[in-house]
């Protein structure tokens, strides 16, 4: 016999309640360590694979076939603009996980969601990337996000759904704040 779970947004909320308990009673469930393989293949253009990881106490390889991303950048950066540069992907990135940290959060507090849609930018100035200047940062000077929504819910509770979701994202605390990165060369 076949015993069918409810789903809130595509989440199934029984189990996410149980993997919330099965972590608070196991920490080490929490650590998680991710990994991509990166190829350069020509120019500015460049290709990911992401396929094993460790999680949930133990080395899941999974997934059969690595997920394949590639990179590449604006043809008036001199890329063949076949793919999303670097900075662009951070946007998606950011947003994905918001989203995911929304709907996960909503249905978690019983709020069903029926259309949400993330707008993104980032200003960026090329200086310091060129090697113009030691003034400037390389990286974004701001991100600005907007959301829409149409759910169940109040405007306030949306509002401390998305301050809770900003406060737990990973993405949002990556960019947020330094994060230590070591670049060694091997052979």
């Amino acid at each position: 016999m076949t015993v069918e779970t409810e789903a809130l947004n595509g989440v199934d909320v029984e189990q996410l309640t149980d993997t919330i308990n099965q972590v608070n009673d196991n920490q080490d469930l929490a650590k998680f360590n991710f990994r991509a393989h990166t190829e350069w293949m020509n120019g500015a253009l460049s290709r990911t694979e992401i396929q094993d990881f460790y999680g949930a106490g133990k080395e899941d390889n999974s997934r059969s076939e690595p997920f394949v991303m590639e990179g590449d950048e604006l043809s008036v950066l001199l890329g063949s603009n076949k793919a999303p540069n670097a900075v662009e992907t951070v946007l998606h990135a950011l947003t994905s996980c918001l989203a995911v940290g929304f709907v996960y959060n909503a249905a978690a507090k019983g709020i069903e969601i029926e259309d949400l849609s993330f707008d993104i930018s980032g200003d960026l100035d090329l200086h310091a990337f060129l090697g113009l200047s030691d003034e400037s940062r390389p990286g974004y000077d701001n991100i600005k996000v907007s959301y829409k929504v149409n759910c169940d819910a109040s405007r306030e509770e949306v509002e401390e759904l998305c301050e809770y979701v900003q406060k737990t994202s990973p993405v949002m605390d990556i960019i947020k704040n330094p994060v230590p990165v070591t670049v060694e060369m091997v052979n």
